[in-house]
């Protein structure tokens, strides 16, 4: 994944080569899903929402003022579509679908159970870096060109991600 690389394909995509859009959208694709999957904590909604950002970033495609600058701009996209997702589905919410769903036998393991509620109190920032470094396992520098950050700013958001994390499960109880 590279910037210059990006530049030549959104170059042929805008010259109607169907391939080069193809080609963009399989390399971020993956990308895309763990960062909708940061906003909604549902993987199967991350898809649909990827799919969407990618669909609008076709559409969209010309209005693109730096085509190297592809993979940021598709995902902070994403970022709003799955915001707006997100804020559709709480409106939609009933009581019952609140409900936490049980195992078979009704509990949960203590620990993973806790991890999920510390990812759910992050940042869409920080929890975005997370999903795409250990889900994904994206490196800082995949991190970086994704997000249109600098991988110190991505070590960074994942250094304050871990703290947090590791804060909220000890004020639970579970030591690291």
């Amino acid at each position: 994944m590279t910037s210059a690389e990006d530049h030549i394909l959104v170059q042929r995509a805008l010259q109607a080569d169907p391939e080069s859009f193809s080609l963009l959208c399989g390399r971020y694709y993956p990308c895309l899903v763990a960062v909708a999957d940061s906003i909604l904590l549902d993987h199967h909604l991350a898809e649909d929402a990827a799919q969407e950002a990618l669909a609008y970033a076709c559409r969209q495609l010309p209005k693109l003022k730096e085509p190297a600058r592809f993979g940021p701009w598709a995902a902070a996209i994403c970022r709003n579509v799955a915001r707006d997702m997100r804020r559709q589905r709480r409106r939609q919410r009933t009581p019952a679908a609140d409900c936490e769903p049980q195992t078979l036998d009704g509990r949960e393991d203590d620990r993973d159970e806790v991890l999920a509620e510390a990812l759910r109190h992050l940042p869409d920032r920080l929890r975005e870096v997370i999903f795409l470094r250990f889900y994904n396992e994206l490196s800082y520098q995949q991190m970086a060109q994704v997000l249109g950050a600098t991988e110190q700013m991505i070590d960074g958001r994942l250094r304050r991600a871990k703290k947090r994390i590791a804060a909220y499960m000890r004020r639970k109880g579970i030591e690291l």
